[in-house]
């Protein structure tokens, strides 16, 4: 019997896994993910019309995230739009018509219910603009932030 030496082990099939999620998701027409971006299996995504939810190219969506795609209050169709290098914390909530610009982060436990405009951070309930004009690069990394990786983790 083999022993899971690393989670890198299961590399592979989390590729595999996230794939085959991403067609199941963009089948439908409902939904657009750019082939670079990052969604986590446990996030969820709901639309009904086609385009209802669209996100760009190198952002990351973290674990249990939920973006709404259309107003269930009154019925109307209400399309989000992510920009590209954003990052959207684990537990936020993106609301119905909501536009996030490019190099976005969105902190973790955020309800964003108004439109994020680009190169910022915002976190809270509602969700308030903490900084402007960030620089970050893949996935809403931080510029810096590898060089802090390195610093702390030295053997």
């Amino acid at each position: 019997m083999a022993i899971l030496r690393s989670l890198n082990s299961l590399r592979r099939v989390r590729s595999l896994v996230t794939g085959i999620r991403r067609r199941w998701l963009t089948r439908s027409g409902r939904i657009e993910i750019a082939p670079s971006a990052s969604l986590s299996l446990s996030s969820r995504l709901i639309g009904r019309q086609p385009s209802a939810v669209i996100v760009g190219a190198d952002t990351l969506i973290a674990f249990k995230t939920l973006i709404l795609g259309y107003d269930a209050t009154d019925n109307r169709d209400a399309p989000v739009r992510i920009g590209e290098r954003c990052f959207i914390g684990g537990g936020s909530v993106i609301l119905p018509g909501v536009k996030i610009g490019n190099e976005v982060i969105i902190g973790a436990g955020s309800v964003v219910f108004d439109d994020v405009p680009d190169r910022c951070i915002v976190a809270g309930n509602p969700a308030r603009i903490l900084r402007r004009d960030i620089v970050v690069g893949r996935f809403g990394r931080l510029e810096g932030a590898d060089d802090n990786s390195r610093r702390l983790w030295k053997p």
